[in-house]
């Protein structure tokens, strides 16, 4: 299995930019990578964008990234308001503020929904991802749902079981609002790491997955 080392400033900084169509996006596709990165990367620069954060889903979105990134001294939390399940027909306003983004920063790794979501508002923010970020790591992260959409990964993120449970714990206790579906919870998350972590043979058992369309090496 060839491990790859993003290509950064200095060994211990990188720039990270996360992209989530809605508030629990991020944490549940990507937060143990974001937890691990930032103990192997002191100078961590992490962009937390959240498209979809309305009512009392905002001070969810904001406690919760406050949280996943309470190690991290440089960090921008963007939370925008755009309605749920209708980014298709905004299109033009979500596309305006990649364009925003794209003026502030310059990652080494962008972190987006997986361009063969099901939903429709994740497709669309992977779409502008790779419209808007031509020379960029672009790793697609991917979320369990209803629609039974899980595909096959080729990237691979192992991780500690002390980080997952972590991610699991923080995911549950930020988004009470979510409680109530049949699918939200710890061990869901858990076991979805669990499975990608025996695809990837990961040492320590547990692994995050990824989509990774293009990489120079």
């Amino acid at each position: 299995m060839l491990r790859l080392t993003p290509k950064q400033a200095s060994p211990s900084s990188l720039q990270v930019l996360c992209l989530g169509a809605h508030s629990d996006d991020i944490e549940i596709g990507c937060g143990g990578t974001v937890l691990r990165l930032q103990d192997e990367y002191p100078e961590l620069h992490v962009h937390w964008v959240v498209f979809g954060a309305i009512g009392d889903r905002m001070q969810e979105a904001r406690s919760s990234a406050e949280a996943f990134l309470a190690n991290v001294k440089n960090k921008t939390i963007i939370l925008k308001q755009f309605r749920d399940s209708f980014f298709p027909y905004v299109g033009e306003q979500i596309k305006e503020c990649f364009e925003e983004i794209k003026k502030d920063v310059s990652p080494d790794i962008i972190l987006t929904h997986y361009r063969d979501d099901l939903h429709q508002d994740h497709r669309l923010i992977c779409d502008f991802t790779w419209n808007t970020f031509r020379d960029h790591l672009i790793l697609e992260y991917e979320i369990p749902k209803y629609d039974g959409d899980m595909g096959r990964p080729n990237l691979f993120v192992p991780l500690d079981k002390p980080i997952c449970d972590r991610k699991a714990a923080l995911i549950v206790e930020s988004f009470r609002s979510q409680t109530g579906r049949q699918w939200f919870s710890e061990d869901t998350f858990l076991a979805l790491m669990r499975l990608r972590g025996v695809e990837a043979n990961s040492p320590s058992r547990f692994a995050e997955a990824f989509y990774c369309r293009k990489i120079l090496v």
